[in-house]
């Protein structure tokens, strides 16, 4: 396990440029089962999720080239088990992508109980739902998990979501691409990474309408071919380089992100006076004063995404004023915030979705946090930068998870970082 050592109160500056999206890459990684023609995948971001998907698409049989670069060669076309390696699903949520490829090659699917970040909290019955809609269903066995057939294989469907959920979604367009015929799944979620999984299937040779939108069609095949893919940048990695510049009274410049993606975190940000902005391509943050805001509230897409409340929340604490914090959505996002109590920030839980932030307050070092999800780490990294005297944060892991050569990056940026093994 890895620990981040942290130096406190130095400003970040400098320019970067941000890799593939994590949320797109696993999804695509899951498709290219589908056929056993080679997939090539460019662009994709060199993190610890996508290493464990990575391992378990060899685990099944596939070939997988280019380990440690950004661009990876799939071949898939000896499957040899249609079980998913029981270790790396407990250490992945998005592992749950791999039961319509599965069923669409094998007639059957066994995966453990997904892991991740609080897994136990986090459904998947939506993906169940939806792969049951096009035929699958649902095996009773001892162990935990989950088994799934379709002895007569996939067939379309016409599904509502029960909730727009990004990777229900795409376990249902996965399945639905392996399924001969036209599938309408209502009620979609519209995330960019759900927009690029819709472009690959169609490269594939699936025929894909309403992309973006809350009604997604798709005419899948039983012969799907190889395609080639540029994953596009990840913007919630943007933003949260974006929000660590703000949070630090920094000057830095982000590259490798759309502006369109990126608008759902810029527009909080200058609600909050915060002075950035997309100029060339190149998005950048100046020092500013930043202020309070009566609620910042997240909401689906294009909405503020849940991936970003805890971030903001560490914001708030350095922004002039009193703002509310409402993730309706999970309340697994405000995590980090008895930690940033005991560093000294003035944080009210209102109740299990509702945070009260009132700031500008001086944090306080001297304290091992507590990184225990993903997006939360990053936030208590953040609250750390700004924070007087030093900081740990541990396990480092757990944020690279998502944030490829994340100490280098920092030290990049002109902050005050070291990693310590024990």
């Amino acid at each position: 396990m890895s620990t981040l050592l942290i130096e406190g109160g130095h400003r970040l500056q400098g320019r970067l440029a941000v890799g593939g999206n994590k949320n797109a890459a696993l999804p695509l990684l899951a498709a290219c089962l589908l056929t056993d023609d080679e997939c090539v995948l460019t662009n994709v971001p060199r993190i610890g999720d996508v290493d464990v998907m990575v391992g378990l698409l060899q685990h099944l049989g596939a070939e997988v080239q280019g380990l440690g670069t950004t661009t990876l060669r799939v071949r898939a076309a000896k499957l040899s088990t249609c079980e998913a390696d029981r270790a790396l699903v407990g250490r992945l949520r998005g592992s749950v992508l791999l039961l319509g490829p599965l069923l669409a090659r094998f007639g059957r699917a066994r995966i453990a109980p997904p892991g991740g970040d609080f897994p136990a909290r986090r459904t998947i019955a939506t993906h169940l739902e939806a792969l049951r809609a096009l035929g699958a269903r649902t095996v009773e066995d001892e162990e935990p998990g989950h088994v799934l057939e379709a002895p007569d294989g996939l067939h379309p469907a016409s599904m509502y979501l029960d909730e727009a959920s990004v990777t229900g979604t795409e376990t249902a367009l996965l399945a639905a691409a392996g399924a001969s015929g036209a599938t309408e799944i209502r009620h979609a979620a519209a995330e960019p990474h759900v927009v690029e999984l819709c472009q690959f299937l169609r490269k594939m040779g699936a025929e894909v309408e309403g992309e973006g939108s809350s009604r997604i069609r798709i005419a899948g095949t039983a012969r799907l071919r190889g395609a080639e893919h540029e994953l596009g940048g990840d913007y919630i990695e943007a933003g949260s380089w974006a929000v660590v510049a703000a949070i630090t009274g920094g000057e830095v410049a982000i590259e490798g992100a759309r502006e369109e993606d990126l608008e759902v975190v810029s527009s909080v940000l200058q609600r909050m006076s915060v002075v950035c902005g997309m100029r060339d391509g190149v998005f950048t943050v100046e020092p500013s004063r930043p202020k309070r805001l009566r609620r910042i509230t997240t909401g689906i897409w294009p909405g503020f995404p849940s991936d970003f409340v805890s971030l903001v929340t560490v914001l708030a604490t350095q922004a002039e004023g009193r703002t509310l914090v409402h993730d309706w959505m999970y309340e697994l996002r405000l995590f980090a915030l008895e930690q940033l109590s005991g560093m000294g920030a003035d944080v009210f839980l209102v109740d299990a979705h509702r945070v009260s932030v009132t700031g500008p307050t001086k944090l306080k070092g001297g304290r091992t946090l507590d990184s225990r999800d993903l997006r939360s780490g990053m936030s208590l990294i953040a609250a750390g930068l700004a924070a007087d005297g030093q900081t740990r944060v541990a396990p480092l892991e757990t944020v690279e998870r998502g944030y490829s050569q994340l100490v280098e990056r920092l030290e990049t940026l002109g902050a005050k970082v070291s990693r310590e093994q024990s």
